[in-house]
């Protein structure tokens, strides 16, 4: 473990695996042209198949090495939020590794904001794929203390963990369908749907169920605890005992545990997964969460803790 990015890149140069930071959590990379390399990440985090992963560019010129076509609209989005937490998906072109896009004929691509990450892409000079450095389904990374305790027993001597300190983000990426004529929402995370539209002129259409995407199933980014959403009129109802997830304006009612306390969508994102790791660290069978605001970041800490309560 270490903060030096040159190690780093070398270690995925030869073949093996890295965790690394981003600003949205941490994730566990491979070089994402090996595919010996990228098979240990599925081994690692116990993920399945054909599970797609996100392929972290350095910049959006490099995306003409992944993709076969990219729409005016996609090149928009990339203009305005790369680097940054959004991902698109886009018609892979034929050398683009199966185990990689879950053997569909779409790739994801991020071109992350993280400077260590940066250093890392340039480097190498290829893409890297990574998903978050945890078990699969389990709640993400956003330190690399969490990468530590999920999964550094099952990493080898010649893998390396870049120390880049808490993720400023929190939760995972946007991810957004650019196969069609109009962008379609994939997951939520910091890029808006507003964000979107506004950015592109286009109404963001739903997801149709045609393609895989990452963080997209039913039960994820789930603790040990299990999760109640409620109303917070009803936290004071809710067990005693339980931990209680929820803004600075709900207060924390006697014989509940305060594991998050945030003042704005922002913060509550940057916590939630250290929240929701904690609650596990003091062996609490319950979780009270009290969910923002349907809007803009509060959309996507919405989204993760139903998938987490499902």
């Amino acid at each position: 473990m270490g903060t030096d990015a040159r190690l780093a890149a070398e270690c995925l140069r030869r073949g093996g695996l890295a965790a690394l930071p981003t600003e949205t959590v941490y994730g566990l990379g491979a070089d994402a042209t090996n595919a010996v390399a990228v098979s240990r990440i599925f081994t690692v985090k116990g993920r399945p198949a054909d599970h797609p992963l996100i392929v972290h560019l350095a910049d959006a010129r490099q995306v003409r090495s992944w993709a076969r076509q990219m729409p005016a609209y996609a090149q928009l989005l990339a203009a305005a939020f790369w680097p940054g937490p959004l991902t698109l998906i886009l018609p892979k072109l034929p050398e683009v590794l199966d185990i990689v896009t879950g053997g569909q004929d779409t790739v994801g691509l991020r071109v992350p904001a993280h400077p260590l990450m940066h250093e890392v892409l340039e480097h190498l000079g290829r893409g890297v794929a990574a998903p978050s450095a945890n078990r699969f389904g389990k709640v993400s990374p956003t330190a690399i203390e969490h990468v530590l305790a999920d999964i550094g027993n099952l990493l080898g001597t010649d893998d390396y963990l870049l120390d880049g300190g808490p993720c400023a983000v929190g939760v995972e990426s946007t991810i957004v369908d650019c196969t069609g004529s109009s962008p379609r929402l994939l997951r939520t995370g910091a890029v808006s749907v507003e964000m979107i539209e506004q950015t592109t002129g286009l109404a963001v259409l739903g997801a149709d169920g045609r393609i895989r995407a990452s963080g997209t199933l039913a039960s994820h980014y789930a603790p040990t605890a299990t999760v109640h959403i409620v109303k917070a009129e009803d936290v004071n109802s809710a067990s005693v005992g339980a931990g209680l997830i929820a803004s600075a304006a709900v207060r924390t009612p006697a014989g509940m545990v305060r594991l998050l306390e945030a003042a704005d969508h922002g913060e509550y994102a940057r916590n939630l997964y250290a929240a929701l790791r904690r609650s596990d660290e003091l062996g609490l069978r319950d979780v009270i969460a009290v969910l923002p605001e349907d809007a803009g970041l509060g959309s996507a800490i919405r989204d993760r803790l139903q998938r987490a309560a499902h």
